[in-house]
């Protein structure tokens, strides 16, 4: 039975704001740069399914492992290396909302223990597996808010 103590709806509801935030927007939309040291809509979106790939695997890490050291990883590298803007949004949402559902069934068998579980981040702060659910649905809203300076810049 499952003994969930935390309210998985924000974090769930961040596929379905990703989706809002890019609805109609074309391809030559999505892939536009307001300057080329920033980024796209493709390239924001791509950045949150890396960073939901690392997410999942810092969740593993909490839960079974002791002594956690939890994996940081360079966006602005990862963004330009994987050449995210020849990428197509749709697919990059797919990848995203199918971690975010694959993450939520494993939430939703984790115990109250389970979630005052912590690592320690690269800043040096240790974290619980709360504060970090906490934190990538907050990481979304402010990529959200990206989204829609870019799409003001279209304009």
């Amino acid at each position: 039975m499952s003994q969930q103590v935390i309210d998985l709806v924000p974090y769930t509801n961040t596929y379905h704001q990703l989706k809002a935030a890019v609805e109609g927007l074309s391809e030559e939309q999505l892939k536009f740069k307001p300057a080329p040291d920033k980024w796209s809509v493709t390239e924001v979106l791509s950045h949150l399914a890396d960073h939901s790939i690392v997410f999942s695997f810092r969740i593993r890490k909490v839960i079974a492992e002791t002594d956690v050291q939890l994996a940081a990883f360079q966006q602005d590298p990862w963004v330009a290396h994987s050449k995210a803007n020849e990428g197509s949004a749709a697919d990059i949402l797919d990848v995203f909302g199918a971690l975010l559902a694959y993450n939520s069934l494993l939430f939703k068998r984790l115990s109250a223990a389970d979630w005052h579980k912590s690592g320690v981040n690269g800043k040096g702060e240790t974290v619980t597996l709360e504060d970090s659910l906490l934190a990538f649905v907050r990481h979304v809203q402010t990529h959200l808010g990206q989204i829609e300076r870019i799409k003001s810049a279209l304009q």
